[in-house]
């Protein structure tokens, strides 16, 4: 996450020169304030405008940077990415990779190059941790390296707006030409236009418009690249540039490598069944750059918010490190879009929406793939291979992206079948624009906004209990992360009753009830209606549809490195849920860097049924389970 910046000065008196002024600084406006979060409504702009005259950095640029990092929203380093704070300082998570192989013998330590936050750390001589939890130094620590990269870049502190615009560069912590150049643009049109906004907190931040010509000679000195690779696979019409994802080893060890693994998809036998949509929880450019140094985690294209424009990262053919899951790797592609999940619409632009919409368009045809909501799926839909795993799971894009309009989009009903009135399977589609949920985020309280989410009652009753999943220990709330008693819009399930304006339906293993007077907030569903084979108690839920035993034979793959299904949990008997397939096992062997002579592709004789078991799918064997006609 380096540049290659101008040497203008030598680097150990650079350090002293910069230290000198901060850490001068420092001393007199060191703050005794404790606080993580400002609280007060003015609070937080003026934390802009004392860390903007303590630097010497114009308040324009500060909070601008700051609105193209976070949108001013307080951050605590959710996702691979790894931001902090509204300056979204990058502190990279140890042993946080996304290729989801749980290889327990393999775990490796990132060797970090200095990150954003700990630069910052080491200019204002303060605790890291410190710049992780508290706003004001957060802020502090975002000037502060601004300062230090307007040095770098013109051997001085600018006094004009428009100088700081190789700082900004900088900023972007990007060495790509086309990246750092297109985040000093956005945040210079953000000066120019000016922006108003309440965050998520209540924090009420208004920058004015100035306006102001950036001075790009400023940047001349920035050692830049400009990859001339070509052939981005995107459909015509759309902004599209390849900037590959790292692969490389990163130690003796052939087996501790990354950002993605090597295939011939779907020609070696592994079908692109699914596409996966993230939010990045952060800047696309803190996704391109991660992506592009040694973080064990990539996906296949990153989507910018303001204008909708795409970066490629790994081709189609390979697989890239996106869902935590092995297999769900193994069979998708997955799409980053800029953004935080909390904030929703804040950053899921109508640009974006509609540049990730023709991408899928375009890619279900050309790997064929069903434009349905079995398919085209959440990142928080994604399973855990194990209990554990499940547990951890990532829960973006979240409540706030808007699945019916997306998939108007993509010309396709939510349920291409229109459902069947008579099968007691219902699709969950409540009005986005007029379905506004009440949930919490820590300790706050959200405002009430357009959501896809709805919530899931033990009893048809307000005040009865949220239900909670067996897997979560702090579930049962209405949290927006808490997955476990939530569906989403396309979701399909089966109906066990309806009463007094609420439905209730099989559940996660529970049935769980929702308010749904005159089914303002389900359709007809359809699909494979699936129950434990008779005389079976209950029957397990996996993560993945690996092969048997058997199907690794004569292979070569020992029993460690093979894909073992584990039972997430048990489906018993009477329950139904509503299920696509069958499908084939199957398992990729991918385990040493660029060796492809190595890799395998192992097809088994089990069949599966993949089911949404909870918020998450699921699937069960088929020789465990009966159809229900």
């Amino acid at each position: 996450m380096g540049f290659k910046s101008a040497k203008l000065l030598k680097s150990c008196l650079l350090y002293v020169f910069i230290s000198t002024i901060i850490f001068g600084s420092f001393v007199i406006f060191q703050s005794n304030n404790e606080t993580t979060a400002a609280t007060n409504s003015g609070e937080l702009q003026q934390s802009f405008k004392k860390a903007a005259e303590e630097f010497g950095v114009p308040i324009e640029v500060l909070m601008a940077v700051s609105y193209h990092q976070s949108r001013w929203d307080e951050h605590d380093g959710h996702s691979e990415v790894g931001g902090y704070g509204v300056m979204n300082l990058i502190d990279i998570p140890l042993n946080n990779d996304a290729n989801g192989k749980n290889e327990a013998n393999f775990q490796f330590t990132i060797e970090q190059n200095d990150t954003s936050l700990e630069k910052a750390a080491k200019l204002l001589r303060i605790d890291k941790e410190k710049l992780k939890t508290n706003t004001e130094q957060n802020i502090r620590g975002g000037a502060a390296l601004l300062v230090q990269y307007a040095i770098e870049t013109i051997g001085e502190v600018p006094k004009e707006i428009g100088d700081w615009y190789g700082a900004v560069m900088l900023f972007s912590g990007s060495d790509m030409k086309s990246v750092a150049e297109g985040f000093a643009e956005d945040v210079y049109t953000t000066i120019k236009k000016g922006v108003e906004r309440t965050t998520v907190s209540g924090q009420k931040l208004t920058l004015k418009g100035k306006e102001i010509e950036p001075n790009q000679n400023t940047a001349k000195n920035i050692n830049l690249r400009n990859p001339k690779t070509t052939g981005v696979d995107c459909p015509n019409g759309l902004d599209c540039t390849f900037i590959p994802a790292s692969y490389k080893q990163y130690s003796n060890s052939s087996r501790d490598y990354g950002n993605y693994d090597l295939a011939q998809r779907p020609d070696d036998g592994l079908d692109i069944r699914y596409i996966i949509i993230h939010d990045i929880e952060g800047s696309s450019e803190s996704a391109i750059n991660h992506f592009q140094a040694q973080s064990y985690v990539s996906a296949h294209y990153v989507l910018d918010s303001d204008n909708g424009t795409i970066t490629q990262m790994v081709r189609p053919k390979d697989v890239a490190w996106h869902a935590g899951n092995w297999y769900f790797n193994a069979h998708s592609i997955g799409l980053e879009h800029e953004g935080f999940a909390v904030e929703g619409a804040d950053w899921y632009s109508e640009q974006m929406y509609r540049s990730s919409a023709k991408l899928v368009k375009y890619l279900a045809k050309k790997y064929n793939i069903p434009l349905d909501r079995q398919h085209i799926i959440g990142h928080d839909e994604v399973p855990g291979l194990t209990p554990a795993r499940q547990a951890a799971m990532h829960w973006d894009p979240g409540a706030y992206w808007d699945w019916s309009h997306f998939f108007n989009l993509l010309g396709e009903p939510i349920n291409p079948s229109d459902g069947n009135e008579y099968s007691n399977m219902i699709t969950i589609r409540p009005n986005y624009h007029t379905n506004k949920p009440i949930f919490t985020y820590g300790s706050m309280i959200l405002e009430p906004k357009s959501s896809s989410l709805i919530q899931f009652y033990t009893q048809p009753s307000f005040e009865s209990p949220l239900i909670k999943d067996t897997l979560l220990s702090n579930g049962g709330t209405n949290r927006i992360n808490d997955w476990g008693n939530k569906a989403a819009i396309g979701q399909t399930y089966y109906k066990v009753a309806h009463e007094n304006h609420w439905t209730a339906i099989n559940y996660g293993g529970q049935v769980a009830w929702f308010y749904n007077p005159h089914e303002q907030n389900s359709i007809p569903g359809n699909g494979i209606l699936i129950t434990p084979k008779q005389g079976k108690e209950s029957i397990p839920v996996y993560g993945a549809a690996y092969p048997e035993a058997s199907a690794y034979e004569g292979t070569g793959i020992g029993e460690g490195a093979r894909g073992t299904a584990t039972p997430l949990y048990q489906l018993t008997a009477g329950e139904m849920y509503v299920a696509s397939g069958p499908i084939l096992s199957s398992y990729y062997y991918a385990k040493d860097y660029n060796d492809p002579t190595s890799y395998k592709v192992v097809i088994g004789e089990d069949e599966y049924y993949q089911i949404y078991f909870n918020h998450r799918l699921g699937f069960v064997k088929k020789s465990d389970i009966e159809i229900v006609h």
